[in-house]
């Protein structure tokens, strides 16, 4: 295979991902983004980690919260928590990378919210405690992950949604991801305002 029909099975890889994907994830999407408003509705705000391409999803959510998706709208309540370089790297150091969300959901976080977790493998450790912690604080959770969740799948709560991609490779799971936020974005958008 050369260069170019590899690049043309990249996309045909990825439309099929994201064909397969859609029944499945429908109702999760759905339920993520109901919970989503309500919480916005009580005058809670959603805190959203991941690491490395998973953190530019998150900062990417909170962003669109913020200021707008593809409709005018006021500001929605929402933090990444990946974007305090000050914050991530003295928990770190002063601590443990494993906590450097956790200790960010205990200081901000409050009943009522939810935390957007977001893993491809399920296995992420830091984003594992913040679920821990938002579970402590009685923040519900919002998982984004792929192949079959990992242990994220494993310590979410009955109340809490799992939106999982049925794929194993990073970079399929990871288009779908974004597709998943969009759908999120723009749910939340219609719950708000409307159709």
């Amino acid at each position: 295979m050369d260069l170019f029909e590899h690049i043309q099975q990249s996309f045909q890889d990825s439309a099929q991902t994201i064909q397969e994907s859609a029944e499945p994830l429908a109702g999760p999407i759905a339920l993520a983004a109901e919970r989503m408003v309500q919480a916005l509705l009580d005058d809670g705000k959603i805190l959203a980690c991941g690491n490395g391409g998973s953190a530019t999803d998150a900062h990417l959510f909170a962003s669109t919260m913020i200021n707008r998706f593809e409709r005018e709208r006021p500001g929605l309540a929402a933090i990444s928590l990946t974007d305090a370089t000050a914050t991530l790297t003295s928990i770190a150091n002063d601590y443990d990378y494993g906590l450097v969300f956790a200790r960010q959901v205990a200081a901000l976080g409050s009943p009522g919210d939810v935390l957007l977790a977001i893993s491809t493998s399920g296995y992420s450790r830091n984003v594992l405690e913040a679920v821990r912690m938002a579970h402590e604080k009685e923040i519900s959770v919002v998982a984004l992950s792929g192949r079959d969740g990992g242990d994220l799948a494993e310590i979410l709560h009955e109340e809490d949604v799992l939106i999982c991609v049925p794929a194993t490779t990073i970079a399929r799971i990871r288009e779908v991801h974004l597709l998943c936020i969009h759908c999120l974005c723009d749910s939340i958008d219609n719950l708000l305002l409307g159709s």
